[in-house]
């Protein structure tokens, strides 16, 4: 299949070529009488050069030789000949042919070496790409991994001198390290999905106050420090989401909100549906970040200057991908509270909007 593809590419391409040329040269042989000639070269010069910047070298070649073999024969004097009688006509014959051609090939050569710069930067930002992941995994899988040792370790080699209020604390901390390595894996294979465009967004009717009760519930143990408010209109009509896209999405954001503000710091939660767009705010009254971040949080990898939180900066990253995937957006600013604010817009489709108006 893929030479077939590859057969039927390079057809299109002499088509394009050939008919570009026939088409450009009727179009002069109308206004022949009133531009001459010799503007007539130009014309298809640049239609060459045009046609040197999309298409491959042999096509290309073709348009200029044909390009000059019609000139000859339907413009320059005596027409509906090869015969040129001046001597000033066959030397401009003679330079077009030769610019046309070289121009097909120093473009066709520009374009390969362009293509293969390209794919020498791309493989080196996959040798970052992949220094930095590597970096950042094996930086959050160790301590989870030592903590989940350690622990295992105090309880197989110490069965009969640990009591029962250690052994409970023990398994906590290993429980807790799981969960931490859970959601590591969890944002790696979300990660790879969104890189090899692998996201498949499937719809269904949703209810947007389970979706928020539900994430919420999810991080109750991240969150028992903090103070959570939920402004959601309990009438509020169901809407179709992805909601296992869109459950990842809130989750990643309100954890973010947890470890990168201070205890007892406000998180509000709120939903607002008008005749276009699903509006959720995200918002705390924490610290905020330097306006010269804000652009960059979104970003796989990036953490913030001067944080020492861990994580790998995934989270966000992940988030602005499952929205996208919704065609909505997603952007953060720094609220009146001093804190950040995450503002994600779904577009409604219609049967949505009409749900809104009748309620």
């Amino acid at each position: 299949m893929p030479a077939f593809h590859k057969i039927r590419k390079k057809s299109y391409q002499y088509l394009i070529s050939i008919l570009s040329i026939i088409i450009s040269s009727f179009i002069c042989y109308l206004i022949s009488d009133y531009i001459g000639y010799r503007t007539i070269a130009l014309i298809l010069l640049l239609i060459v050069s045009l046609l040197a910047i999309v298409l491959d070298v042999i096509p290309v070649l073709i348009a200029a030789s044909s390009s000059a073999l019609i000139w000859d024969y339907y413009f320059i004097p005596p027409k509906y000949t090869f015969n040129v009688d001046k001597a000033e006509d066959a030397l401009m014959l003679i330079l077009y042919f030769t610019i046309a051609l070289v121009t097909a090939v120093l473009t066709t050569r520009i374009r390969k070496y362009e293509k293969l710069s390209q794919i020498e930067e791309e493989k080196i930002n996959s040798i970052k790409l992949y220094n930095t992941l590597f970096n950042s995994i094996s930086h959050e899988l160790r301590t989870p991994i030592s903590t989940i040792f350690g622990s295992t370790d105090v309880l197989l080699n110490n069965q009969g001198n640990i009591t029962e209020e250690n052994k409970v604390n023990l398994i906590s901390e290993i429980h807790k390290a799981s969960e931490r390595l859970n959601r590591l894996v969890g944002n790696l294979l979300n990660i790879s999905r969104l890189e090899t465009g692998h996201i498949s967004v499937k719809k269904d009717w949703c209810n947007i106050n389970e979706l928020i009760s539900s994430v919420v519930n999810s991080l109750e143990k991240e969150l028992k420090n903090h103070n959570i408010r939920i402004i959601i209109d309990e009438q509020s009509p169901l809407v179709k989401l992805d909601y296992g896209l869109m459950e990842q999405v809130i989750s990643n954001i309100i954890f973010n909100a947890s470890i990168y503000t201070i205890e007892n710091t406000i998180i509000t939660i709120e939903t607002i549906l008008n005749n276009q767009y699903l509006v959720i705010m995200i918002s705390d009254n924490g610290l905020g970040i330097p306006e010269d971040e804000i652009d960059k949080i979104f970003d796989k990898f990036y953490r913030l200057k001067g944080t020492s939180t861990n994580g790998t900066g995934l989270g966000l990253s992940i988030a602005k991908g499952f929205i996208e995937a919704h065609n909505g957006k997603i952007k953060a600013f720094n609220n009146p509270l001093k804190g950040l604010t995450f503002e994600i817009k779904i577009p409604l489709a219609y049967n949505e909007i009409m749900n809104i108006n009748s309620v």
